[in-house]
């Protein structure tokens, strides 16, 4: 929210804070359930140092990049600090980031955009104008929202951020008719979707891409975080000796399936639980991708990729559940010999904002966000100061 304190946004304060932009995505799928952060101190258009939130109970981007100055022998009294997101003002895994820049003595902070959560929420930005620090806000905010949309919406809605990806043909096919044909797309696009993989804390299947693909669902190469496995299996079809069941002690599995069925197959239940599988019935009965979700949120989960089939794809779209999509396509028609499309049963399009389309080795790599993923990084709250 704009204020007295706040000065016309200036060229310079553009390029510093997408710096820090640049430096706050080193974060992602390393930091939650924190938002990622970076920053940037400067004094007369000298980086004097640069900081970024490197992990979950780590320092946050402010004292790294405060520390940085001072490891470069530069002291940041009277510069400006360029920070992606409000300062903290409040005591958890790490001390409040408003001492610190107090404690610093920061000239002017340049604030990308206020933090939602109710412990700060403008505070942090009143206690550095009380201290007599200059705060301007709002430079390149429409990008730091993009930049942690999971975080907000969390935040804001108490739901879990929805990506939807899948790879297809041009003419729309999700997988060859012969089973012994796996991928459509190239390695190098298979690479690159396992990005996803690493930014999630929860990846979700349906049971026919357990049985059809069988799948491991993580993350290559290994590292970064650890999502939980979730299989949609209302007749607890999966079998003992599926894929994903592999490594349950670093990638958990969650399987959503229904009291009835868990009753029916006593000893397949008490098989996958003895192997650490955990079962969840859904509510009445019902295998329901609104309930999953909330419990997955319920749990801390921020961000939930949906990786299919077909049906379970197009559930989410037409419930609405997506807010960011991936596509891969790769450069073929199959005609009668590819299956699977996804089929809504939505009226109306689903619009696509903010899309861009990129080559990955033969295939196309199309990125966009849904409705509500924009609307989340578009329709901004003011900060309460």
């Amino acid at each position: 929210m704009a204020s007295r304190a706040d000065r016309a946004v200036q060229p310079d304060d553009v390029r510093y804070m997408r710096m820090a932009l640049a430096l706050a995505k080193r974060g992602i799928g390393l930091v939650e359930p924190n938002p990622a952060v970076g920053c940037v101190i400067v004094r007369s258009g000298e980086i004097l140092g640069r900081g970024w939130h490197k992990g979950f109970g780590k320092a946050h981007a402010e004292v790294d990049a405060i520390q940085d100055c001072r490891n470069r022998g530069n002291d940041p009294a009277g510069a400006t600090m360029y920070v992606t997101l409000e300062p903290c003002c409040h005591y958890g895994k790490t001390g409040p980031c408003t001492e610190a820049i107090i404690d610093a003595r920061i000239g002017r902070v340049v604030v990308a955009t206020p933090d939602p959560s109710a412990q700060i929420n403008g505070k942090g930005i009143s206690i550095l104008r009380q201290a007599g620090i200059a705060v301007d806000l709002g430079t390149c905010q429409q990008e730091a929202r993009f930049l942690n949309g999971p975080f907000f919406k969390f935040v804001q809605t108490g739901r879990p951020w929805v990506i939807a990806k899948w790879a297809q043909s041009v003419d729309g096919m999700l997988a060859y008719t012969e089973p012994a044909k796996r991928y459509l797309t190239s390695p190098a696009a298979r690479r690159h979707a396992h990005i996803l993989r690493r930014r999630t804390q929860a990846i979700i299947v349906g049971i026919n891409t357990i049985l059809q693909d069988d799948p491991l669902l993580t993350p290559r190469p290994g590292k970064g975080r650890s999502p939980t496995r979730v299989v949609m299996d209302r007749e607890l079809r999966t079998p003992l000796g599926a894929r994903i069941l592999a490594q349950i002690g670093t990638y958990p599995v969650l399987i959503c399936t229904t009291a009835s069925a868990m009753e029916r197959k006593q000893q397949q239940a008490e098989r996958l639980r003895g192997m650490g599988v955990e079962l969840l019935a859904g509510p009445a009965g019902q295998e329901d991708l609104g309930f999953i979700l909330q419990e997955l949120a319920s749990r801390g989960v921020q961000q939930v990729l949906v990786e299919g089939g077909a049906a379970l794809l197009a559930s989410v779209l037409d419930m609405g559940l997506a807010d960011e999509i991936h596509v891969y396509i790769a450069p073929m028609l199959l005609g009668s010999a590819g299956k699977a499309r996804i089929s809504l049963e939505r009226a109306g399009q689903i619009a696509i904002y903010k899309s861009r389309v990129r080559q990955i080795g033969p295939d196309a790599w199309l990125w966009g966000l849904t409705e509500s993923g924009y609307g989340l990084c578009v329709d901004i709250p003011k900060a309460q100061t």
